[in-house]
């Protein structure tokens, strides 16, 4: 029978719940990490801003101008700080995600591989041996050279993110030029910068998504960044409709998932003038949470699917023949003459006719 990677993917993340829960450790501790950063920077900010007497002054008048005059003077005083602050968090942050990714994309791929190995793809033992030692070898994943792969990979998809957003400015600089100070034309450039921005992230989307994948034949071929790489590419192009149909089905999940939270997450909001403001935003982050959860569980499932594919030979992942129609043939009637033909001359009454003919 033919084996449906988005089935099989689905299914490996319900049954081993073990792998979700390790990619949701290493996500989230490097999203806790940045949160925590960004919180305490921010008040630590605070802290650092010097409020002079004239400031003050201005904040107590109440008058919109002369309050926004005083806190762009009062932000302006630690900001260089604050811009050198946020480059390093953001470089060891960058840091931390390297290397927790690399560690969790390894323990997950491994235990993929060995569940599919063992529990879904069975071949029948070989030359004497038994099958409990072919699935023990079948199960073996070499990481020797897997984790500096990843390690490169991992860099790869963080200056592909880099580069996505010095792309986004550049398309902000060019569409400018498009709307000069002396003729404003905001919708010229917003026409130029729409599509402009619309391909750079598509083409970042899609570099990310081939790093990503690459980092799968790392941990199962033990292969370096460019044979991984390699083998990404030449994946897709030779099982493109199973690779198509996996992401396609996860992506809509995903694309539910997200349109859910976000009608739960208003939800909240409509009390928001009755409860406390606190359950309100106990609420949205319960939202929150139970949906990078749930996201978390769908790449996953995209993921298993991708190595169910890998793992599966071509011909289960094929799909049936067409079955043989179950409508009768058309059969042939012929006609058989039941009649006498009253002029055949062996049957005259007339005496040695036929011997006469």
């Amino acid at each position: 029978m033919p084996i449906s990677p988005t089935a099989e993917g689905f299914r490996a993340a319900f049954r081993r719940p073990s792998l979700t829960l390790a990619e949701i450790m290493w996500r989230w501790i490097v999203g806790a990490t940045a949160a925590t950063l960004a919180v305490f920077g921010f008040f630590e900010y605070l802290d650092t801003l010097p409020v002079t007497n004239g400031e003050l002054l201005f904040l107590r008048t109440r008058h919109p101008y002369l309050v926004g005059e005083a806190i762009a003077h009062i932000l302006r005083g630690s900001l260089n700080r604050v811009a050198m602050g946020g480059l390093v968090a953001g470089l060891m942050l960058t840091v931390l995600w390297i290397i927790t990714a690399s560690v969790g994309r390894v323990a997950t791929v491994s235990g993929l591989l060995d569940y599919f190995r063992r529990d879904v793809v069975r071949t029948e033992p070989a030359g004497g041996i038994s099958d409990d030692d072919e699935r023990e070898v079948a199960s073996e994943v070499s990481t020797k050279e897997a984790f500096p792969a990843l390690l490169r990979l991992s860099f790869l998809r963080a200056a592909v993110a880099l580069a996505a957003i010095f792309g986004l400015l550049g398309a902000v600089i060019v569409a400018g030029f498009a709307s000069p100070d002396a003729h404003p034309e905001p919708g010229l450039a917003f026409s130029l910068f729409l599509p402009l921005a619309g391909l750079i992230c598509y083409l970042g989307w899609a570099l990310n998504w081939l790093l990503s994948l690459a980092g799968m034949f790392a941990v199962r071929d033990d292969a370096d960044t460019v044979s991984a790489i390699a083998s990404a590419v030449a994946l897709c192009r030779e099982r493109t409709a199973a690779v198509f149909a996996v992401s396609t089905w996860t992506g809509l999940a995903h694309l539910v998932a997200l349109v859910g939270a976000f009608t739960f997450a208003s939800m909240p909001l409509g009390f928001a003038g009755v409860v406390p403001g606190r359950w309100v935003v106990a609420g949205m982050l319960l939202v929150t949470l139970a949906y990078f959860a749930f996201a978390d569980w769908l790449y996953m499932a995209r993921l298993a699917g991708y190595v169910c594919i890998v793992e599966t030979p071509q011909a289960l992942l094929a799909p049936l023949p067409p079955a043989p129609s179950l409508r009768p043939r058309p059969q042939v009637q012929t006609r058989i003459q039941t009649s006498i033909d009253r002029d055949e001359r062996i049957l005259s009454d007339v005496p040695n006719l036929a011997v006469e003919m």
